[in-house]
């Protein structure tokens, strides 16, 4: 019974430890609650994550403030560092895993940093809130908090 237990146990514990990302999914941005103070939110947004070996493979679509698509797919390591970008109008990314619900991205263009996010998971993990602020895809100021619901 005793090493029935301690067997239970460690399954259990070797199951948390194989568990996915939790920022793995799909993100759809909630535009009514997403707000800006500098610049124009996008009209749309869906970012895909998925678990590609060590790394999180972000894909994101959808249409900016303008009316401009926005496209951009990279990969980074899902405990932080250096990524890839695969398409995308920054030329650098890089994540650090600041806890297990919390994330932070910064892009960069000719080696410079020039678009920051802080993401969070809520405690339920069916909502994700990123703050983000520098210059967009599109060139423009921005400051806001974007706020998605997992699908």
């Amino acid at each position: 019974m005793r090493n029935g237990k301690l067997l239970a146990g460690l399954l259990a514990f070797a199951t948390l430890g194989l568990a996915a990302d939790p920022f793995v999914g799909t993100w759809k941005l909630d535009t009514a609650k997403t707000k800006y103070t500098t610049g124009t939110p996008p009209k749309s947004q869906t970012v895909t994550i998925k678990e590609a070996g060590a790394d999180l493979d972000v894909n994101v679509t959808g249409t900016a403030g303008d009316g401009s698509p926005i496209t951009s797919h990279y990969t980074v390591p899902a405990g932080g560092g250096a990524g890839k970008i695969i398409s995308s109008p920054y030329d650098g990314v890089n994540s650090k895993r600041t806890s297990p619900s919390e994330r932070s991205v910064d892009y960069s263009k000719g080696g410079k940093v020039v678009y920051k996010t802080a993401s969070k998971l809520s405690a339920d993990g069916k909502t994700l809130t990123v703050k983000a602020k520098g210059t967009n895809a599109m060139g423009q100021s921005v400051e806001g908090t974007n706020i998605y619901t997992k699908q």
